[in-house]
């Protein structure tokens, strides 16, 4: 373990997974597996629906721009963690770690409030059909998103500033799988108490919010469903709500107790397995439960390829 100060400390060092071995070699493959099928997938989605015109729908702009942010929030750590899996060396800039912390947070905060504009949107769709076309037009979605993300590259600017105003005079080893405020916080030799609390008020702020206007919309949406006369209809609405909630509730239960906290850090194993769930797992199964579980959406994937497969047919003969 190598001590510095502030002055000196240009390079921090991933401890990254603990196990070593097969284990690592295991590891590598499935986190390999998990980020192909992550970056395929969200590719596919974001593709057929900015191509296909019966898709530019509300709910469909939000599921693609869902689908691009979960494309970069997954590639500022995931090829860091897996190169590190590869490597010995496995050490970060300071700038470096610092900018990944800040992309990976201000890209998870968008994604809190794109997850709340989408609920919005289904319970408009749900609960006031009739006025939906009115409310939800082409300009209001384009403003929610413009200002979905507008949000969430502001919010983690001031936590990132705090950072890397902090003396590190300890060990230079982060013992986490990426750079993150929690662990870089143990690091700091003393005057941390500024940078919890203004984590704490910024997370609490962006994360509860956010999932607490989620829940208030899908509680109006089950409402509303249970009123409905049709059993089809009941079993058609619960079945795609039930499986939003799902991930929502994973995704939102694992950074709540991961940055909701008045603590630098719980264990480390703990602190890993929630990194995992919101960092790896979260968007390795957002596009199974958003969009490859909507018949329409597989209708527009098949539709297209076929097409295509007409067209380079065609010029071969």
């Amino acid at each position: 373990m190598k001590k510095h100060n502030h002055s000196s400390l240009v390079e921090f060092v991933l401890l990254g997974f603990p196990e070593g071995g097969p284990v690592t070699g295991w590891l590598f493959v499935l986190l390999l597996v998990a980020y192909l099928f992550t970056v395929c997938g969200n590719m596919l989605i974001f593709l057929v629906i900015r191509l296909d015109v019966a898709l530019h729908t509300p709910m469909y702009h939000f599921i693609s721009i869902l689908s691009f942010l979960e494309l970069w929030y997954t590639a500022t750590i995931i090829p860091k963690m897996l190169a590190n899996l590869l490597s010995e060396k496995k050490t970060i800039s300071f700038a470096g770690c610092l900018l990944q912390t800040y992309f990976f947070h201000s890209l998870g905060a968008s994604e809190c409030c794109l997850l709340t504009a989408m609920a919005y949107d289904r319970y408009l769709a749900i609960c006031r059909p009739l006025h939906y076309p009115a409310i939800m037009t082409p300009t209001l979605c384009v403003k929610i998103a413009a200002g979905c993300w507008t949000c969430g590259f502001l919010c983690p600017i001031s936590e990132v500033i705090l950072v890397s105003q902090l003396l590190f005079c300890g060990y230079n080893e982060i013992e986490h799988i990426f750079c993150d405020f929690p662990p870089l916080l143990t690091l700091a030799c003393k005057g941390t108490t500024t940078n919890v609390l203004v984590d704490f008020t910024i997370n609490a702020f962006i994360i509860l919010i956010t999932f607490l206007f989620i829940i208030v919309s899908y509680g109006r949406i089950i409402w509303t469903i249970l009123k409905m006369k049709t059993t089809a209809g009941r079993k058609k609405a619960f079945s795609t709500c039930g499986s939003h909630l799902i991930v929502i509730l994973i995704f939102f239960g694992s950074i709540i107790f991961m940055y909701v906290r008045l603590k630098k850090s719980y264990s480390l194993t703990i602190d890993r397995t929630l990194a995992v769930i919101y960092s790896v797992l979260t968007p390795l199964v957002n596009p199974i439960i958003y969009s490859l579980r909507n018949k329409e959406l597989i209708k527009s994937i098949k539709r297209i390829i076929f097409q295509k497969g007409k067209r380079v047919s065609a010029t071969h003969h």
